[in-house]
């Protein structure tokens, strides 16, 4: 499997049903701080159904290792730095998400791995949907014989 780490700019290609994409949110900076905006439709292509956030992750900890068959996830580093690997069965690109204006577009059928969580790093995900157990996949070779019979 192909193998990249990106933090922005050029980014490989992962993902079979919409590639995985960094997406920079509007930032207002004056004085007094930055305000970063994300809206729904207009930033990002999904309605948000759902939000949650991973927080006080232990040192050396790994979050996801999971996919889904329908669900979009907007990854944001509020606070912090953590690396994401994205699978789409056939190739890997490793993230490292360390700018709370800019986040991780996560497509269908892309597993991912989140790991090296700085002290204190925040987490933001944004999904396409509410929480549904039979949207996932937690074996890895299960995910893997799925996404790569999409391509055949």
């Amino acid at each position: 499997m192909a193998s990249e780490t990106r933090s922005g700019g050029d980014q490989p290609v992962i993902g079979r049903i919409a590639p995985c994409r960094i997406i920079d949110f509007p930032e207002h900076a004056d004085q007094r701080g930055r305000l970063t905006v994300i809206q729904p439709r207009q930033d990002v292509d999904f309605d948000v159904r759902r939000a949650f956030y991973l927080h006080d992750v232990r040192d050396g900890a790994s979050r996801g290792a999971h996919g889904h068959r329908e669900l979009i996830q907007l990854l944001i580093p509020v606070h912090g730095s953590f690396t994401v690997v994205a699978d789409d069965g056939f190739q890997q690109a490793t993230y490292v998400l360390d700018n709370p204006s800019r986040g991780l577009y996560v497509s269908p059928m892309v597993w991912c791995d989140v790991t090296e969580f700085a002290p204190g790093a925040v987490l933001l995900c944004l999904a396409s949907e509410e929480y549904d157990e039979a949207d996932y996949y937690r074996d890895y070779d299960e995910f893997r014989r799925a996404a790569r019979s999409l391509a055949a």
